[in-house]
């Protein structure tokens, strides 16, 4: 019997202009397939021109320039059309979809859509529904009194997974993949009776509980900060009259 973790996935990651999901713009993209655990995998890389400075701190994370993006970058609105049909038509075969912090790589790529497309992210899958594992949520509610970050840095020397080309966003992607196949091991005793639909379903309810930490020492501390428990979508925001 094969578990859904050693199944066909998919693996989606970007690399951006920053942090900020409601401003910052996607430089990179890039979406994994791989059939099954140690199967061939299929990569698809964007470059994108994203029409605004690239910050000094952003291309020290992910070595991509203006200069180099001007150059060899494409524009946003044909781009994030089609990473937009990337993932509906994985979401459309019922492949899950493996994002390292989904609230950050699938709401920055929703509002890139609502700024290029005039559209957003559920506008493309329709009544396809979005089958997300996200590692970082998965390892903290799977080892939540292990003590230490969880960037996918982090996890990945945990796990054991190596990683090419760190930052580049098809690495990462891969990694991320290989990192939710590691998880799904370790834990199988939890995680190989469920169905990916149903930990979707969990995740939610887990980051849910997750970002209560935070907020409580936001609070604590008497900073304005919000940590946001929307997974793995964040709202949009109203418009502005």
């Amino acid at each position: 019997m094969t578990h859904w973790f050693d199944g066909p996935l998919a693996a989606f990651d970007t690399g951006t202009t920053g942090a900020d999901v409601e401003e910052d713009r996607i430089v990179s993209a890039a979406l994994v397939l791989q059939d099954a655990t140690g199967g061939r995998l299929r990569v698809t890389r964007w470059l994108v021109s994203p029409g605004v400075p690239v910050p000094p701190g952003a291309t020290g994370v992910h070595g991509l320039t203006d200069d180099h993006l001007q150059r060899n970058g494409r524009w946003p609105a044909p781009v994030v059309e089609e990473i937009a049909r990337g993932l509906a038509e994985q979401c459309a075969t019922g492949r899950p979809l493996v994002v390292t912090n989904a609230p950050f790589g699938l709401t920055l790529l929703d509002r890139e859509i609502r700024r290029h497309r005039a559209s957003s992210l559920a506008g493309y899958l329709g009544k396809k529904p979005l089958c997300v594992l996200d590692p970082r949520v998965l390892d903290t509610h799977l080892d939540r009194y292990r003590k230490g970050r969880r960037t996918l840095t982090d996890l990945c020397e945990l796990y054991g997974i190596a990683r090419d080309g760190a930052h580049d966003a098809a690495a990462d992607a891969t990694a991320s993949l290989e990192l939710v196949r590691a998880v799904g091991r370790r834990f199988s005793t939890r995680l190989e009776r469920l169905s990916p639909a149903e930990v979707h379903a969990l995740q939610a309810v887990w980051h849910a509980a997750q970002a209560r930490g935070p907020q409580a020492w936001f609070e604590k501390g008497g900073a304005p900060e919000q940590a946001d428990p929307a997974w793995p979508l964040r709202p949009a925001l109203p418009a502005v009259a």
